[in-house]
């Protein structure tokens, strides 16, 4: 699959980038570095501009293979990178997906999840024939438990997740 933009109104999603004429890398090794996101984000490191270059390449990857699709959540008069939306865990042929989202410290607050869920939301069930997506987050995370509901998701309740065993985490489900 090749990435595509969204204009999402008041946000525009984009694919990562660290290029001559827009890298998100500097960004990215900011919010990776904040305790919040990493408390919540526990399965990518990424501390250096190095690291940061591997993610960006990766996430490229994905979209490629079939995996995921994630943007680049930005500001649409700068480019400025403001967080990311993903859709992973993909299973295009049963048709499910699951939200990826982290929101920079410094644009958190101002609504760009929702917008940003949203927009992925209707991209998975539009474009790419989902029929379920998956919204995880730690039972400790308001922020996240506020966004699903906002996005119309349904909870489920508590499940564990294959990549962080024995840690539960609160479920929601929209068709």
């Amino acid at each position: 699959m090749q990435p595509v933009e969204i204009n999402a109104g008041e946000y525009y999603l984009r694919q990562l980038r660290a290029d001559e004429r827009l890298d998100d890398r500097p960004t990215l090794v900011e919010a990776f570095a904040d305790a919040e996101h990493s408390r919540y984000i526990v399965n990518y490191r990424v501390r250096n501009l190095t690291e940061a270059g591997k993610y960006v390449n990766q996430r490229a990857a994905e979209w490629y293979r079939d995996e995921r699709c994630s943007w680049a959540i930005a500001e649409p008069t700068t480019g400025a990178l403001l967080g990311e939306i993903g859709l992973k865990e993909l299973d295009l042929e049963d048709g499910h997906g699951e939200v990826a989202l982290w929101v920079h410290p410094a644009a958190r607050g101002r609504g760009i999840s929702v917008v940003a869920v949203n927009a992925a939301v209707r991209f998975g069930f539009g474009a790419l024939e989902l029929r379920e997506i998956a919204y995880r987050h730690h039972p400790d995370n308001s922020a996240s438990e506020a966004v699903a509901e906002r996005c119309g998701f349904t909870r489920i309740g508590l499940s564990g997740d294959p990549n962080l065993p024995g840690e539960p985490l609160v479920t929601w489900i929209r068709t």
